[in-house]
């Protein structure tokens, strides 16, 4: 990218960070994984990242080959950045490296974008006699369709075209069911859930993301949080 900083290293790590290694280039990258988003949607998922440098990011990685820009259609108006085939490439290097992050303990009290709690999903999904199932996500504003295949999790932001169960919710009322213990139909007792269709298949769908085991032990592990053990992803 022209004007960007590089590491005059030939080295494939170096030059791969020469295109997404500014910071939030991958919170950007993150954001459109699971399909296309308004600028809008953006700055959303992204409440620490100013609408400049977010501008400036979107421009680098369009100059960079890896997002592209484009107009909806009749009914709806309007434009969405997504990624194109080069930019979806780095999907199994997001997914990986999220998986590598989550056994990292933080203290971090920030809440979770619906994209970055479904990458949550993808990363920490146990596929040990996990049924078929197909179900529809909808925090808030954001609707995800989630499908188990043959031992499987694949996501895609959408609505879902059939589903076995639905969970409406928000980010954080999903991830405090998923990954501080809550159960289910606490939730929906509470009013911060509701379940459409088989509760008994969402109930055993949200089971299946056990937190990731913590890196390292001890002393040494509560150290790198500063007191802290949280292991949330």
């Amino acid at each position: 990218m022209a004007g960007a900083r590089n590491y005059d290293d030939p080295c494939g790590v170096a030059r791969a960070l020469d295109v997404v290694g500014e910071r939030w280039t991958l919170l950007v990258v993150r954001e459109l994984l699971f399909g296309p988003k308004r600028f809008s949607d953006l700055v959303r998922g992204l409440p620490g990242m100013s609408q400049n440098v977010l501008s400036q990011r979107l421009r680098e990685l369009a100059g960079a080959g890896l997002v592209e820009r484009r107009r909806l259609g009749p009914p709806v108006s309007g434009q969405v950045y997504e990624l194109t085939e080069r930019g979806s490439a780095l999907r199994p290097v997001v997914v990986e490296l999220a998986r590598w992050g989550s056994r990292i303990p933080t203290s971090s009290r920030a809440g979770l974008s619906p994209d970055a709690l479904v990458l949550a999903l993808l990363t920490t999904f146990d596929p040990d006699g996990a049924e078929d199932v197909r179900v529809a996500l909808v925090l808030g504003d954001d609707r995800f369709a989630a499908e188990v295949t043959g031992g499987r999790l694949e996501i895609v932001r959408g609505e879902a075209v059939w589903a076995d169960a639905e969970i409406r919710t928000t980010a954080a009322g999903l991830r405090s069911v998923v990954f501080a213990g809550r159960r289910l139909a606490e939730a929906v007792a509470a009013g911060d859930a509701e379940v459409r269709g088989d509760a008994e298949k969402a109930t055993r769908f949200v089971a299946r993301f056990p937190r990731p085991a913590p890196v390292g032990s001890g002393e040494r592990t509560r150290g790198l949080a500063g007191g802290a053990e949280r292991r949330d992803p």
